[in-house]
């Protein structure tokens, strides 16, 4: 499989490839809320719902089925660090969606986690291609402490973005806030301009 760069997507909210306040690293630090969720792949279920025109729900075989791309991304941690060229595999968010078929009311999404987790994003900041919803990193499948078997990865925003064990998405019409948001950290989250708290 090929892989895309998308690692110049900087251009478009800043002048430099390092966000303000970010350092770099080679590692990849593993932050949670909470302890890692187990997960049995026969039950395992990702729906999509709320303000579209066909609720979907894919078990974990049929989700590997759904069209995957590999494409190179950088990191970016709320807490200062950022990692580059992460090789990350997954379904591009605008695939979700465009079979979901997203009402023209649809102002946000929602997303859930098997840990309890949500986190929000403005649709318009989803239907990104470089949102995916990721299966492997490094050409491997992704570790469950980084969010295996699927996480969000958002690398126009915060990580805190990106929910680790995502199972749900819901298109909203109205607003909501995740687990973070509700406590005090940014809703929009850019990095460029150091979006860290509200």
């Amino acid at each position: 499989m090929s892989v895309r760069d998308v690692t110049d997507l900087y251009r478009e909210f800043g002048e430099e490839r390092l966000p303000p306040g970010q350092r770099v690293t080679e590692k990849f630090p593993v932050l949670s809320k909470g302890s890692v969720p187990k997960w049995d792949p026969e039950i395992w279920e990702f729906t999509v719902r709320g303000a579209v025109e066909d609720d979907l729900t894919y078990s974990w075989e049929e989700f590997g089925d759904l069209p995957h791309e590999t494409q190179r991304q950088d990191f970016h941690c709320v807490t200062g660090w950022s990692r580059f060229d992460c090789e990350f595999t997954g379904v591009p968010f605008p695939e979700i969606a465009d079979r979901a078929g997203v009402h023209d009311d649809a102002v946000h999404v929602m997303f859930d986690a098997l840990d309890g987790y949500t986190t929000n994003l403005p649709l318009e900041d989803c239907l990104r291609e470089e949102v995916l919803f990721a299966s492997e990193f490094d050409g491997e499948p992704l570790p469950r402490e980084h969010g295996g078997p699927l996480r969000v990865v958002t690398p126009h925003r915060y990580a805190y973005k990106g929910a680790k064990w995502v199972t749900d998405v819901t298109f909203l019409t109205e607003p909501e806030r995740g687990f973070w948001e509700r406590r005090g950290y940014s809703n929009t989250a850019d990095p460029w301009a150091e979006e860290r708290y509200s």
